[in-house]
Formats: C-alpha cells, structure tokens, sequence
C-alpha cells in the first residue's frame, strides 16, 4: 500500500506493527488527526505538494546552516519520531512537536563530525515552521539550532 503522498507503506515498521492504519485508510487520518500532507494533496493535487516540497528545500537550504550539507529531500515523519526534548538555558526541558503529527523532515551528517564524535543535523518542517537539531547518535543531546516561522 502506498500513502497519498506516495510514501511506500509497505516497508514501514508502524504499519507493520498497526500503530498506523495507512492514510489511504483512513482518508488520510493516519495517526488519529487529519495529517497537513494528505489535505494539501486532497485540496491541490501531488503536483501542487511538489511544489510547496520544493520551495520548503530551497527555504532550508537558503539557511546556510554552517555544518550542513545541502538537503535534498525531506520525507514524512511520525512527529513521536522526530519530537526530541531540548532543554533551554533555565534548565527547563520543553518539546516543540507533536507525537500524532505528521512531519516533512530529514537527517544529514555535520560536516564537523569526527571520528569520534558523530554529531547530525535535523531537519523537520511544515507548512508554519522549520526546526533544525543538532544531536549525536540516536538523538542523544540535542541541541535546537534553528525554529522559524513561516
């Protein structure tokens, strides 16, 4: 089965384990809530969404996020995924995302990165915002580089 935004489903460990119920399924309510890339794809058809895909990489890349290599594709994520913990400078811990979200996004290498510190770039956007992460391996200190509004 394949998403309406053309993601392969079929591959997908959520899927697999039901914790999703496929967006073709469920008119494109994968996660309980109506997800932003379904509804512009309903509304303006795949080629109005590779358009917006498009504008939002050259967006991103327009960043010249020192570290990050040119990002060449972004792909829909499970906010519960993608939704680390930061803790601000007070020491507060705060998330930004949603877990039943549905999120564009990305993960790159630093060029930085050594070897023996492997840090990564992420990237996680929507139609209202673009977030950019820092983190090492399997997400661990995080640290936000770069929440926008658009």
């Amino acid at each position: 089965m394949d998403g309406i935004c053309g993601a392969d489903c079929k591959e997908c460990e959520l899927l697999k384990n039901n914790k999703c119920k496929g967006c073709k399924n469920t008119e494109g309510c994968p996660f309980g809530k109506k997800c932003w890339i379904a509804s512009y794809i309903e509304i303006g058809g795949k080629e109005s969404f590779d358009e917006i895909k498009r504008k939002l990489l050259e967006e991103i890349n327009a960043l010249n996020i020192e570290g990050m290599v040119k990002i060449q594709d972004l792909y829909p994520l499970k906010g519960e995924f993608v939704n680390l913990e930061y803790t601000l400078p007070n020491g507060i811990k705060v998330r930004y995302l949603e877990d039943d979200s549905v999120y564009l996004g990305t993960q790159v290498e630093c060029d930085f990165s050594d070897e023996e510190i492997e840090r990564c770039f992420g990237v996680v956007a929507n139609m209202n915002f673009i977030l950019v992460c820092e983190y090492g391996e399997n997400g661990i200190n995080p640290e936000l580089i770069l929440y926008k509004k658009r």
